[in-house]
This record gives structure tokens, C-alpha cells and sequence, in this order.
């Protein structure tokens, strides 16, 4: 891990593992609230291969902000480009969760260059009303859990399409969400007060999906979503008829790419 310094003074952390082997280095972008860490197991899959994940503003490792705006999708899109320029990151496969998905896209428009192909993990140029509430009601929530397995419990509770089997695959998505603070409780690994951007009004994005036009792109889709809905996977489909497509019947926002269907589908994409 290695930290930089925005245009602005604040701390960023970015994940790092591997290095330049003559392969496409991988830029994965983390959802809204997610860290770099969720692209670890990712990374593990890829041996030798340089994998660039960053923690946003106000998430994870990254320093926290007096003002909320500073945390906007906008804003984080300066600081992905701000770090591919100081880590010498000029050409990448971007994966993009969630709105790492749409600043994907926000990539391919400002940056073709940077952009040599794109997996959309479980998201497209709409986003489903209910799947904003949903999660407005989670990401403005601190549980202050008792404990870790507390913290899991109330993931469980809150999140229960993710493609999660076992407790010790819960008890790590805890790990990953949360964190014992000083008085001893779980709290979000990320400033609450980023619920508040998600009562803006959000620009087109259908234009940003089509600045992905003539680049290699992969949709994944976990069915139960709010957030994708079929009715934009259609369209989606319809405009780019060459895009890879791998669906999760049973699973909601978002997979986590590690799934035997996804696997397979996502490594030989990166392959190729």
C-alpha cells in the first residue's frame, strides 16, 4: 500500500500488488463506500500482474474531509487520475463495482488513453430508485456494533443477496466494512456523511456509456439488484450487442467476482 497526496493536501491510499510483467495492469475501482481491499482476492488470482486499487476520499485508509462535497463521484475521478498519473499507470484494465463502474466510464470519456478494456461489476448508465434508498439507508448508518461477529450478523441482516457461504466469509466482509474504533465498537470504514451526496439529482450517464465505445467491456450482473435493473442490462445490451455478459441468479448488489461463474468469465476476458 502507498499513500499520496490529492491536489488538495488529503491522504490517499492506494493498494498495490504485483508489478509491470508485460501484461495490462489492472485499475480496479471500489463501490461508493468500498475499499481497494475488496479487489485483494482478485489480485491473488493474478499472480506477478500489477493490480491498482485505491481507497477514495473519506473511505478506508484515505483522509476525511470538512466538506462532504469533497467526497463526490467527481471529485474521486480527479483523484483516480491524479493517482494513475503519480503511479505511472498510463494504460489499464479498469474494474469498476458499483460506482467505481460509472467512474469507469467517466475514465473512458476524460481519458481514453488510460482505458484498454472495462468490467462494469453490477452497474449501468441508470440506477434503480430502490436501489438508492437502499443504499442511503446503509451507508448513512453506524451500528456501532458490539464486536465482530456483531458486525457480521447485521451485514447478514442488511445485505442477505450478497454470495456469501460460510461465517468466516461473512466474518471477513465485516472486516472489510468495518472497523473497532476507540471505544472499542465496529464502526463504517468510511465517513457516514457521504449519504448525504446521494440526494443529488445525478447528470446523464448514458453519454459516459457510450464514451466505452470501441472498448472491450464486460457486464456483471447479479440479478437480485436494485441498483442494475434488466430493463438497463437490455439497453445496455441492445447499444453494445459485443459486450460480455455473466449473470448471479441468485445474488444482489454486488458480487464480489470471486464466484465460480464470474472466475472464469471475468480471468478469460482479462486474457484476452
Amino acid at each position: 500500500m502507498t499513500t499520496l497526496s490529492a491536489w488538495d493536501g488529503l491522504a490517499l491510499k492506494v493498494h498495490c500488488w504485483g508489478q509491470d510483467d508485460g501484461r495490462l495492469p489492472l485499475l480496479c475501482l471500489p463501490g461508493l463506500v468500498r475499499t481497494g481491499l475488496d479487489f485483494e482476492d482478485l489480485a491473488a488470482r493474478h499472480p506477478g500482474r500489477r493490480v491498482v486499487a485505491p481507497d477514495y476520499a473519506g473511505r478506508g485508509g484515505s483522509g476525511r474531509a470538512k466538506d462532504v462535497a469533497r467526497y463526490a463521484p467527481e471529485a474521486c475521478l480527479r483523484d483516480v487520475m491524479d493517482a494513475c498519473a503519480a503511479l505511472h499507470l498510463h494504460r489499464a484494465i479498469v474494474v469498476g463495482t458499483s460506482m467505481g463502474g460509472l467512474l469507469a466510464m467517466g475514465l473512458a470519456a476524460a481519458r481514453p488513453g488510460l482505458v484498454a478494456g472495462v468490467v462494469l461489476n453490477d452497474i449501468g448508465p441508470e440506477i434503480g430508485a430502490a436501489g438508492v434508498e437502499m443504499v442511503r439507508g446503509f451507508v448513512g448508518h453506524d451500528p456501532a456494533a458490539a464486536d465482530e461477529a456483531a458486525a457480521a450478523a447485521l451485514l447478514r441482516a442488511r445485505l442477505p443477496d450478497l454470495s456469501l457461504k460460510t461465517e468466516a466469509e461473512w466474518l471477513r466482509m465485516a472486516r472489510l466494512t468495518y472497523a473497532p474504533g476507540a471505544d472499542g465498537r465496529w464502526h463504517p470504514r468510511w465517513d457516514i456523511r457521504i449519504a448525504q451526496l446521494l440526494g443529488r439529482p445525478a447528470p446523464p450517464l448514458w453519454p459516459l456509456f457510450g464514451a466505452l465505445e470501441g472498448v472491450p467491456v464486460l457486464l456483471v450482473h447479479g440479478l437480485r439488484s436494485t441498483i442494475l435493473t434488466e430493463a438497463t442490462v437490455a439497453r445496455m445490451r441492445a447499444a453494445r450487442p459485443d459486450m460480455g455478459y455473466v449473470a448471479l441468479p441468485e445474488v444482489g448488489h454486488a458480487p464480489h467476482l470471486g464466484e465460480p461463474e464470474v472466475a472464469g468469465v471475468l480471468d478469460g476476458f482479462l486474457a484476452s
